[in-house]
């Protein structure tokens, strides 16, 4: 997988009046990978080929 699925620029809007670290988007970038394999999988193992919020 290449690319950000994060928006660096929407992390530091809702972070608000608090710095963001430069680690921090790819840090969370990884985990919303991660999350979304989980999802896929479970979908899969459910024989769906829709991922649904209910995967999460």
């Amino acid at each position: 997988m290449s690319g950000s699925i994060v928006v660096k620029a929407k992390i530091k809007e809702i972070a608000g009046k608090y710095n963001v670290s430069g680690d921090f988007p790819d840090a969370l970038d990884e985990k919303v990978k991660e999350m979304v394999i989980k999802a896929i999988k479970r979908a899969e193992a459910n024989g769906r080929r829709t991922v649904m919020a209910k995967d999460l």
